[in-house]
């Protein structure tokens, strides 16, 4: 499908192409001003949902949106979900929406698929650029079905055999804490989580131990295509600095770093490997500048995410929404 096939269906907007040199992601933008996204989709979700299928994302520019509205736009285009089982820090400002993840200014963070760590994921993420930054501090989007052909098979079948391991360890005042990562303070409620979703778990002390064995790779539900969807290459200690690594190997033996990732059969990982993943998605990934009020629909299976660094102010927006569960994914 062309975006221009679409453009009865848009009278009133113009929808081209976000990059220049791929059919991922288009843009849809209001020509008059004062146009309200949310009325826009009560009358246009058909068409946005198309789009995202067919292209992976839309980024929609130049409607009036506040961020007190968002959640009423995230409503409109999925069903948002909570933010449990966490990674990263994040504020939640109400009704399915977060502050994207709040990592100092001057840290990148890889592009990856929402929540793919887990065995539920959310097959759609919005975004709000509610405050742009002076410099940089773009999301970059990356195709991941491309970066899945350009990486090895050999590697893909390993990991698709194996699966991966998330070890993650709970040590006071180091990464997130236990009660933000699963939203309570009571251990009970802790076992009854991780038990019902498969992670084993041990405490040790004050600090809690956690291992779970996920998928390394997914289908499509719509398209039926095997896709690379771990986050392998975020959790393994290869992930930071050599100077951070080598203080973290220094502080913790390797099955209490504070994350890491091994195969499922409890393996170690061969970071060049993970070397080459990465490359896979940088050689796929895509960039645009944030204007203020810029609303991007992705799909999270589709499209990877991720942020560069940033000058100035930045607050963005995310809402998760539209469950799938590894049940329903044969891999």
């Amino acid at each position: 499908m062309l975006a221009a096939d679409l453009r009865p269906s848009f009278a009133g907007f113009e929808i081209a192409p976000l990059f220049a040199h791929s059919d991922r992601v288009v843009m849809v933008t209001a020509v008059a001003t004062d146009v309200r996204l949310c009325h826009q989709l009560r009358s246009h979700r058909a068409e946005i949902d198309e789009l995202v299928a067919d292209r992976g994302g839309v980024l929609l520019r130049g409607f009036k949106v506040e961020d007190r509205e968002f959640s009423d736009v995230a409503a409109l285009l999925c069903r948002p979900l909570p933010y449990m089982y966490r990674s990263t820090p994040r504020t939640s400002l109400g009704a399915g929406v977060y502050t994207a993840t709040e990592y100092p200014a001057n840290q990148t963070i890889p592009v990856h698929c929402e929540n793919a760590y887990q065995r539920d994921w959310p097959l759609r993420v919005i975004f709000l650029c509610d405050r742009p930054p002076t410099s940089r501090g773009e999301t970059p989007l990356a195709d991941v079905a491309r970066a899945t052909d350009a990486i090895d098979p050999a590697i893909v079948r390993r990991f698709q055999d194996r699966g991966v391991m998330y070890v993650r360890s709970y040590h006071p005042g180091i990464d997130l804490p236990w009660q933000t990562v699963f939203q309570t303070d009571d251990r009970d409620v802790v076992a009854r989580y991780c038990a019902a979703h498969g992670i084993a778990w041990e405490w040790r002390g004050e600090s809690l131990h956690t291992r779970q064995v996920c998928h390394a790779t997914a289908m499509h539900p719509r398209t039926g295509r095997l896709l690379w969807f771990n986050q392998a290459h975020l959790f393994h200690v290869s992930s930071h600095p050599p100077a951070v690594r080598d203080a973290l190997l220094s502080v913790y033996a390797p099955d209490e770093l504070p994350r890491n990732a091994l195969f499922g059969d409890g393996s170690e990982i061969d970071t060049a490997e993970l070397d080459a993943v990465r490359a896979a998605f940088d050689a796929h990934t895509m960039m645009f500048p944030w204007q203020r009020g810029d609303v991007l629909v992705l799909d999270n299976m589709a499209i990877a995410h991720g942020r560069r660094p940033f000058d100035g102010p930045r607050r963005v927006l995310v809402a998760m929404g539209d469950n799938y569960a590894l049940r329903h994914a044969a891999h």
